[in-house]
């Protein structure tokens, strides 16, 4: 329960800093990425602010021994960029720059009931549940190829 709680606070504070910096507003980001036109500078200070913040929260998690939530600190293992990791970071890019939203300030702006944003909710959960759907097919398969054991047959 106290992970669930701290789970609403985080998101809460995210939410909020979404709303006040105008990130969810779709106009901020591709004014953002309207770099020969009307460039729009406020996601560059945004995102800076949010490198900081979380550098300096990195930097005290690593220093603590343990959370204080949960049993052990579990720091990513994997360094390797993959072909998975490259097709993921082209298609967010590419739904950021189209539509200028990311699944963040999509959830935030759901509270507005807009239908644009509840399709580009819908479309995007269909994207993460087909992907699970794919990714387990593709396990299921591997581990079906990878089990198999030779049979000598006679004849």
């Amino acid at each position: 329960m106290p992970q669930l709680i701290a789970s609403f606070v985080c998101g809460l504070i995210f939410g909020a800093g979404l709303l006040i910096s105008g990130m969810t507003q779709p106009e901020k980001v591709l004014g953002f990425l309207d770099i020969f036109g009307a460039w729009d500078a406020t996601l560059a200070f945004v995102m800076a602010g949010a490198v900081t913040v979380a550098s300096i929260g990195f930097a005290l998690a690593k220093q603590r021994g343990a959370p204080v939530l949960a049993e052990k600190l579990q720091w990513p293992t994997r360094s390797d960029i993959d072909a998975p990791l490259v097709t993921g970071a082209a298609l967010f890019g590419l739904g950021w720059g189209l539509v200028g939203l990311c699944p963040g300030p999509a959830l935030v702006n759901l509270a507005s009931f807009s239908l644009p944003i509840l399709v580009f909710v819908v479309a995007m959960a269909v994207g993460m549940i087909g992907q699970d759907a794919w990714r387990a097919q593709r396990d299921a398969g591997h581990a079906t190829a990878n089990d198999a054991t030779p049979v000598r047959v006679d004849g």
